[in-house]
């Protein structure tokens, strides 16, 4: 039986200045999609003192001004929303295409990857490019997306030794899990591709190309075209 949402929002303390909503105990698209629901109905009135709202998994954070409002007010305000969550129309996700130049240099590890499910490389491209991944949550870097839906088949332990620096835009896979590396940053996951664009840009009117609760569809390209696109992007 999959899990199903809390009651009612549990409230922790996360500093002085944010609280920690959660809304279930395991990572269930039932229980993010009452995390999208509540987060749409707090942005399209937001309630005083707070300064920003950010969704994951299985929770969101409330960022807010402790001399406008308080922990216990924000209860209040999420306890009274409960009876609205029927109400509220979450907008249908955007799908942002990532394209991404498998294997050789850009994916190292594309072949343990295929070694460890029993599948060709070229199978696991096809079985990782073929899915829409719902972005459940951003964080540990600027603009690193969180994904679901990685098919089990080429699901991967992490790398036993971390790497120490990954180039930005390296799609890579955990366990059941699969993102991408928006900056060049340490990492420990099977990089197994690369995309050419910039997904953290902070000098773009929009830095980040998606947010939580979009999806992304990866779409394989060759390397000539991943060097066109990547000198675009730093022009």
């Amino acid at each position: 039986m999959a899990p199903a949402p809390l009651d009612k929002p549990r409230l922790r303390n996360s500093g002085d200045l944010a609280v920690l909503v959660e809304y279930g105990d395991a990572i269930d698209p039932a229980i993010n999609e009452k995390v999208r629901a509540v987060t749409t109905l707090l942005k399209r009135n937001l309630p005083e003192g707070v300064l920003a709202i950010v969704p994951a998994y299985r929770s969101l954070s409330i960022r807010y001004d402790p001399l406008l409002t308080s922990p216990e007010r924000l209860s209040a305000v999420l306890t009274e929303l409960e009876g609205h969550l029927r109400e509220v129309e979450i907008p249908p996700p955007r799908v942002v295409e990532i394209p991404v130049c498998y294997g050789g240099g850009h994916g190292p590890d594309l072949g343990i990857v295929a070694e460890h499910s029993g599948l060709s490389p070229g199978e696991v491209v096809s079985i990782h490019s073929g899915t829409e991944y719902p972005i459940y949550m951003i964080g540990f870097t600027p603009g690193f997306c969180y994904l679901g839906g990685l098919d089990r088949r080429i699901a991967t332990p992490r790398r036993e030794t971390p790497r120490t620096l990954l180039p930005g835009g390296s799609v890579g896979i955990a366990e059941a899990q699969t993102g991408v590396y928006p900056v060049d940053s340490p990492g420990g996951w099977q990089i197994i591709g690369r995309t050419p664009l910039r997904l953290f840009a902070p000098e773009r009117e929009t830095p980040f190309l998606y947010e939580a609760g979009d999806r992304i569809r990866f779409v394989p390209i060759p390397e000539e075209e991943f060097d066109r696109v990547y000198q675009e992007e730093k022009s």
